[in-house]
């Protein structure tokens, strides 16, 4: 397949894009600024594409829409928050404005999102059925899941993974995590009863590909492993597999005084998310268990 990637600088693309490479498909990316490469297309979160850039946008098979600005970069002052919004939804339906003017449109559109869609759900278990949330992140995450299902109205099949809370050895959350657990000051965040879903970066690249392949999948997917964990299990679950200890909590307080709403949001809120229309379709996790997931992704960065 000819495919078109966003976001092809990140994490997850970083992932994904080796594995759809080995697939033999042809890959083209989406980039800010000026292109370096025939595969690359220029566009604007803020502004979309030029006349000339569009016209490229002809003939692909799929779009994976990764692009969107990182939520936990800094604290959400009035200013990052019309990044977050603009980066997702503007970014969105510029994209899909420009893939509805194609006289070749792609078959198939798989635009992230992400769990905070939910909202802060306490003990609540959440599928791809349970109704969005509320709070600034949920209303992004719908508005940007609207923008993506517009492709609906050109005949393109459209996916939007809600993806958890990403374990990788190079980035995201975990990565963020190891400093202080290694140097023996991790702890419990807050009441530690919030819940984690998480995914380990093999689960999630798994789950686009399984998505990309399938064309009876269809809407939100939950990009999760089967198994949240609460705050506190997952503290300890971390110490125990890098030997560290885990008895040094850190207060609500604390990350509300340090980090704002984007801390209260990120770190003391949680939602019990389970992938229910992946494990319905028989996608089969890698790492459906925490402890084997951190394992293999501390054991990656040796």
């Amino acid at each position: 397949m000819k495919i078109l990637i966003s976001g092809a600088s990140g994490m997850i693309a970083g992932h994904l894009i080796p594995v759809l490479e080995s697939k033999g498909h042809s890959l083209w990316k989406l980039v800010r600024g000026k292109s370096a490469a025939e595969n690359e297309i220029v566009w604007s979160s803020k502004d979309g594409f030029s006349v000339e850039e569009a016209a490229k946008l002809e003939g692909f098979d799929a779009v994976i829409h990764l692009a969107g600005d990182n939520v936990a970069s800094e604290n959400w002052s009035a200013e990052k928050k019309k990044k977050i919004r603009a980066s997702r939804i503007d970014g969105t339906r510029f994209l899909i404005h420009a893939l509805a003017k194609c006289d070749s449109k792609p078959k198939t559109l798989i635009s992230a999102s992400a769990i905070g869609f939910y909202g802060n759900r306490e003990d609540e278990v959440l599928t791809e059925d349970s109704v969005v949330g509320e709070g600034f992140f949920p209303e992004i995450c719908s508005g940007w899941e609207i923008e993506a299902m517009k492709a609906k109205d050109f005949g393109t099949r459209v996916v939007t993974p809600r993806i958890g809370v990403v374990l990788a050895p190079d980035g995201g959350a975990l990565e963020k995590m190891l400093t202080p657990f290694k140097l023996g000051v991790g702890g419990v965040v807050g009441s530690g009863k919030q819940w984690m879903s998480w995914i380990a970066i093999e689960d999630l690249v798994g789950l686009i590909v399984f998505a990309l392949e399938n064309e009876s999948i269809e809407g939100p997917l939950n990009a999760t492993a089967p198994n949240p964990v609460t705050n506190e299990r997952f503290t300890k679950t971390l110490g125990r597999v890098l030997h560290r200890p885990t008895f040094i909590p850190v207060p609500e307080f604390a990350i509300k005084l340090l980090f704002g709403e984007m801390g209260e949001t990120l770190l003391l809120q949680g939602n019990r998310v389970v992938p229910q229309k992946a494990l319905d379709a028989g996608y089969e996790f890698k790492f459906p268990e925490l402890e084997e997931a951190i394992k293999d992704q501390v054991d990656s960065r040796q």
